[in-house]
Formats: C-alpha cells, structure tokens, sequence
C-alpha cells in the first residue's frame, strides 16, 4: 500500500477515563469501516493525557476521591448509569464498583510509550489491556507488577519494565508530551489527531470518525492535507 494511502491516527487519552476507553473500541470499528470499503491503512499511535497528575504515586482510595471530585454518592451514580450502557453498546463491562484506587497514571504512560518502540500492534494490546483491567476487573493500574504483567501480556519484554519502571526513566519525555498537548489546545480526551492536522474531539461515534478518516486521506491523496481543519 502506498504511502499516500497510509493515515496516522494520534490518540490522545488517559487509561483512566471511560470515555477513552468508550473512544478506543468506536475508533476500532471506524477503523475497520474505512478498511471494509477502501484502501486507506490506518496507523494508530497512542499519546499520553492525565485527568488528574496530581494524585500521589500509590493512589488514592477511589470512593473518597470521587466524593471529593463530585460531591454525592447519588452524583456519582448519575455518571456511572449514565456510561454504562454507552460501554455496554461498544462490548465493555464497566464494574466502577471494583475499583478501589484512584491510580496516578504517569507509570502506566511510560509503559504505553515504551510499547509504542515494541511496535504499533504491541502498543494497541497494552493500552486495551489497561483499559480492561482498570474498568473491567477493577484492578490497579498505578502498581508495578500489574503494569509488568501488561506488559508481558502484550508481547512486551516484561523484564525491561520491571527494570525500567522504578527509575525516573522517560518520566520527563511523558511529562512533556502533555504539555505539547495542552499547548495544542487538547484540554479534555480522547482527542484523535488525524495526520497531525485535523482534531476530532471526544468519543465520537465510529461513523463521525471513519467519515473524518476518509476526507483526510482523500486530501493527502490529492496533495491538499494543509487545507483540511
């Protein structure tokens, strides 16, 4: 496939929020869609966003933190009734009731971006890993030895993690990256940035992204990419 065929996708999220997760299964249809009825390949590359970097490194306890952030156990109840059947609709079991840490994100970002250098499939695998064991299952995506075991899972070399992640390694190159993107003007996520010059914002549905997909091949196809956005 030729190189003006070929389209990059930059997923800007944060494995802690469901609207993400929501975002990645609706961008895997789009995906699939576009290559159903074309010959656009699509590339995905997955950037660092972090809702909240102010949590401390060992997390905070989940309920608390959410009383704090919205107020009521009622409001809360709002929110997650409110998401689950749009998880539900796209295959995700949402179970916000197992999750009992508020996880600080930052380690988990390191380790999508090493397993972005692994390859763009072994990327895809860590971050829908990580999304699975966070809303599926409950688990804590702050600590080492989840993150080590998404790691393997996903093809990774799980000792290089293990050796990595207790060092301040790529902590500042992560940091940065979303300091690129709030310059950039991404204030919420998911963000998908298409071919680094057209921004789709939010979960959209996979229609809205496959259409966006599409023109923007199209118009590098005919030399005019500047002009899309």
């Amino acid at each position: 496939m030729s190189e003006a065929n070929a389209i990059t996708v930059d997923v800007v999220s944060d494995v802690v929020c469901p609207w993400c997760f929501i975002g990645q299964k609706r961008l895997d249809k789009a995906v699939a869609a576009v290559a159903a009825v074309g010959d656009v390949d699509v590339h995905i590359r997955w950037r660092p966003f972090q809702l909240d970097p102010t949590i401390q490194p060992q997390g905070k306890d989940r309920r608390e933190y959410m009383l704090a952030k919205f107020g009521s156990e009622e409001r809360i109840r709002e929110i997650h009734a409110r998401i689950e059947p749009l998880g539900e609709a796209e295959g995700i079991s949402f179970a916000f009731d197992a999750i009992k840490v508020a996880p600080n994100t930052l380690d988990a970002h390191r380790l999508i971006r090493w397993a972005g250098a692994a390859g763009e499939a072994v990327q895809n695998r860590l971050v829908r890993r990580l999304f699975q064991l966070n809303f599926e299952q409950g688990v804590n995506i702050g600590d080492h030895a989840v993150l080590v075991e998404a790691a393997r899972e996903a093809g990774m070399d799980a000792s290089v993690a293990a050796t990595l992640l207790p060092t301040d390694a790529d902590v500042e190159a992560v940091r940065t990256e979303i300091a690129t993107a709030a310059r950039m003007g991404i204030s919420g996520v998911p963000c998908f940035l298409i071919e680094g010059k057209y921004a789709v914002m939010g979960a959209q549905d996979a229609d809205t992204l496959a259409d966006a997909i599409r023109q923007v091949a199209a118009a590098k196809a005919r030399g005019e990419l500047d002009k899309v956005g």
